[in-house]
């Protein structure tokens, strides 16, 4: 597929899906699935190529979110989780070797809806799963499939945020170790996605095109996470989480 020869109409949604990436990458996590959904449309009939695409996307955004939110990190729930996630990393590439575009897509989307309705029942009988999401097999059950699916399809920020949601840190925390997580963890992605040839020059030229709009996404986004309120900002990641897990399945 020629990046540089789409239609305006496509041009459009690229960049709207850039800007999405800054939107998650300033904290609202659930636009991140969106931008995934957008790219996969720009590039149909292409929609594991569009993860390439995606990759340096992302990874420009965690850069500058990282650098904004560098005092709200917390490091040992980074610590804790990174080694599944590597783990997960090496598997969805295992899968991407062996699987096509029809059949990932939905296994993604039922892992996303299955850990929201999860958080969702939390949140509602929060005594059931207390001792839950401090046990060592919920990180590691976590960290593997975020893992698996950010290697797969960008689409690990739901679960994510789900993680760092059940393990009750404050919202500039929960932003602050998110954007650091996802730093390391897609730096290490770069090398699978660009043996599998997902990276290339010409996709790296189309994402410096698309790079302004990351920036712009996530001093916008910023903006509106400091003018939010705690619960708002749950509701909207489960559901941004939801409703893009459901394209996934049916879509």
């Amino acid at each position: 597929m020629d990046l540089l020869a789409l239609s305006p109409l496509q041009w459009v949604l690229a960049g709207l899906a850039a800007y999405m990436v800054g939107l998650a990458k300033s904290g609202l996590n659930g636009f991140g699935m969106v931008s995934v959904v957008l790219m996969a449309v720009v590039m149909r009939g292409h929609e594991m190529a569009s993860t390439g695409v995606v990759l340096p996307l992302l990874i420009c955004g965690d850069l500058m979110a990282a650098r904004a939110f560098r005092t709200h990190v917390v490091w040992r729930h980074i610590l804790r989780i990174l080694p599944p996630a590597l783990v997960g990393v090496v598997i969805g590439y295992w899968i991407m070797q062996h699987i096509s575009n029809v059949g990932f897509k939905p296994l993604i989307g039922w892992i996303v809806l299955t850990l929201t309705l999860f958080q969702v029942i939390r949140q509602r009988y929060p005594d059931s799963f207390r001792q839950v999401p401090h046990h060592p097999a919920f990180a590691w059950l976590m960290g593997g499939g975020a893992g698996v699916t950010t290697m797969m399809a960008n689409a690990a920020g739901p679960i994510m945020s789900l993680y760092l949601l059940a393990v009750e840190l404050p919202k500039m925390q929960l932003v602050g170790t998110a954007a650091w997580y996802f730093l390391l963890v897609n730096l290490m992605k770069v090398p699978f996605s660009a043996n599998l040839g997902l990276i290339n020059p010409q996709s790296l030229v189309f994402n410096g095109v698309l790079v302004p709009m990351v920036a712009i996404g996530i001093v916008s986004g910023k903006w509106v996470l400091h003018r939010i309120n705690q619960r708002l900002f749950e509701q909207l990641l489960l559901w941004f989480a939801a409703l893009s897990a459901l394209y996934l399945i049916f879509f």
